[in-house]
Order: structure tokens, then sequence, then C-alpha cells
């Protein structure tokens, strides 16, 4: 990164690398830490990732990386790339380009597992490869997915922390360490978050920690979205307006785990950190770590952040109006009146990007299967012994 760029992150997001800046307490850095990465069909996205996490400072991690049956050979290229056979792409103009260039030194040792192995912890002679791949061998979804390295790391039983991070991240070195001594000094957090901004325009913010999640709409907004990276933030009022973790970077305690449970499946797509945080009430609170700085490509699996993708944009409003019903049927039914309102305002906006008759029916769809329970019930917690099932 630049120097006119650095500069752009002064104040509670100032880059770590700033002089003067203080360090992460090292002797909070002794707690192992899991990093959770899902895959599917974006293996340069993922490659890009992995080196900037394999430079992160923190001593103490090993990284998964769970593929949901991409049909584009990502493993066989991750594999090639930890084996030193292939290297990350990044433009030479891009200003974030040195915190994945050059390339961090090859080999790194890595283990491959199916899904039923690895859900049991592995082999355990190889417990100190740096990078365990997982082939889930179907397309699980993000919490499906993240579920799989979750019961891998909760059946290791070696660790404190687990690190959600979407593959279309970068992360600074300092990231890590920051979220980790954050929730050391807030003994009743059992979620952080950090500052992530968005990768195709660094000066801008995509959320500070997470957001807060509106039950008369079923909307949730990210805090502090779009605001200058300049602006000053307050950590501790962030974390009083926080109802959720942003799922895109989320550093997870091993008790929340164990006693809030998994994601729940119920969602494919969107919302599951807003359910895991709702789950969590009154039992754990949510803490922010500011100047842990994590960059998002956002939607680039999905096509989200791209309109000119129809196809991909009409599969993303699918499982984000359908995890919108479902995570209001769940928790706040009486107030589903006002969120079948706040659908009728998102489809007047849809109408606008054309093929309005595909969105209008697939909305109609929705709505009439929300009278439908999911899996996951308010209060549950479930173990990783019932998540085997």
């Amino acid at each position: 990164m630049n120097a006119s760029h650095h500069a752009r992150l002064r104040s509670t997001v100032d880059v770590v690398a700033t002089e003067g800046f203080d360090k992460p307490d090292h002797t909070a850095m002794d707690s192992r830490v899991w990093i959770v990465i899902i895959n599917w069909n974006g293996w340069r996205d993922t490659i890009e990732c992995l080196e900037s996490v394999f430079r992160i400072d923190y001593p103490n991690y090993r990284v998964i990386v769970c593929d949901n049956a991409s049909e584009d050979g990502s493993l066989e290229h991750i594999k090639a790339w930890a084996e030193g056979r292939m290297d990350v792409f990044v433009p030479t103009d891009n200003s974030l380009r040195s915190l994945s260039f050059p390339p961090v030194p090859k080999p790194i040792s890595y283990i491959e597992y199916g899904r039923a192995p690895a859900e049991k912890g592995g082999d355990s002679t190889h417990a100190d490869a740096r990078l365990v791949l997982i082939g889930t061998g179907a397309n699980l979804g993000f919490a499906g997915g993240n579920n799989v390295g979750l019961r891998y790391a909760l059946a290791r039983d070696d660790s404190d922390y687990v690190w959600l991070l979407n593959n279309d991240t970068v992360v600074h070195s300092k990231a890590l360490g920051l979220m980790v001594k954050r929730m050391q000094e807030s003994p009743n957090a059992g979620m952080c978050g950090a500052t992530v901004l968005y990768y195709d325009e660094p000066e801008k913010v995509q959320a500070l920690g997470g957001g807060v999640y509106n039950r008369w709409l079923g909307l949730s907004s990210h805090i502090g979205a779009f605001r200058p990276t300049g602006c000053p933030a307050e950590p501790e009022r962030v974390e009083r307006q926080m109802d959720y973790i942003l799922g895109a970077c989320a550093l997870v305690s091993k008790p929340f785990l164990q006693n809030v449970g998994l994601m729940c499946e119920d969602y494919f797509l969107y919302y599951e950190e807003v359910d895991w945080a709702l789950r969590a009430r009154g039992h754990y609170s949510l803490a922010y770590a500011p100047e842990s700085i994590v960059y998002h490509k956002e939607g680039r699996a999905t096509g989200a952040s791209n309109s000119k993708q129809e196809e991909k944009s009409l599969t993303s409003d699918f499982f984000l109006i359908k995890s919108r019903f479902t995570l209001s049927r769940k928790f706040f039914p009486w107030l589903l009146p006002t969120v079948y309102i706040g659908l009728l305002v998102t489809l007047v906006r849809r109408i606008g990007r054309g093929r309005w008759w595909a969105r209008l029916w697939m909305i109609a769809r929705l709505a009439m299967e929300v009278r439908h329970r999911g899996r996951c019930s308010v209060g549950e917690a479930p173990r990783l012994e019932e998540s085997r099932r």
C-alpha cells in the first residue's frame, strides 16, 4: 500500500504499519487459532487470500480450506500453489498488492481430507500441517461449508478460537493478533469483528465489525457502511450498536461454539451470522477490534456486487430474500406482516434491474414457503455430536 492510502486510514482504522502504533500484546498470542476459509469455484481469490493469511504475524495458527464441490479444479490449483508450482497473480497497479505479493516461501505443508474423516478430527499424525484441505463433497452453502471446518477444529480440541474468513478477502498482517487481543480484553465476548474495507475501493468502509438488524422489516445493515476510512469511530459505541458480526470476518471463541453451537444450516447464504448472534443473546457479547483491517471483494462468488451478471445477481436475491423470511419466521413471527411490506419495497427497487417478472415470481414463491419452520429452533444450541447426525 502506498503512503497516500495509509494516510487515508488514520483514526480508528489507522493502518497498523504506521510508526508508533501499539503492537498486540504477545502474551495474548499463545492461543491457537484455526482459520476457516470456504472456497467454491474461486481458487484465484482463495490463493490471494492465503498469501495474505500466511503473512500474518500471529505465531500460533493453522488454516482450513473447505471446498464446496468446486467444478473449476480449485483443490488442484490450491495444492499446486502450496507446493510452489503456481504463484499468486496480483496486478502491479493494485494498491493492496503488498498484502499478498511477493509470494510467501513454499512449499507449505498440507493434508487433504474428505468430509467424514475431517469432521472426526482427521489424522493426528499430520497435526503439524499448516494447511488443511477438506473436500465437503457438495455445495453446502456458507453455513454448511463453515460447519465442516468448525467440526474439524472442535474435534481437534487444540484451539481457543476459530477465525471465519471469506475467501475473497485479503488481510493485514496484524489483523488476527488484534482481534485475539480484543477478545481477551472482553471476557464475556463470544465473537469479534474487524474493520472491513472494500477491496476495490479501500478508502471506503464495508462494515465496522458488524451490523444492526431491523426486526420490523427483516433487514440487516452494516455499521459504518460506505463511510470514508478517515472518519473516527468509537469501539465501545460500535459494540453497543452491533447485533451481529460480519460473516466475512468473524473470530469465534471455543466456549461460544460449545454452548451456542454451530451455524444454522437453514440458511444457504446470508443472515446466518445474524441467526448465530440472536441465539447467543444474553449469554455472550460482541466485540470489535477497530485497528484489525480486512479488505473484502464482496459478492465475487454470487455476483452480488456486479449487476451485469444477471443470473448470479438473481441467485443472490433469491437466497437473500429466502434467508430474510427464514430468520423472521424463526425469531419474530409476529412481525411477518411488516416484513412482507418491506419486501414490496424491495421488489420495486429490483424492477429497475430488469427481468422483474422473474423477481416477482421468486418473491411470491418464497412468501409461500415462509410458513415452514426451520430445523434450528430458537434456543437450540446444537453441539458437535448433534451436528454429525
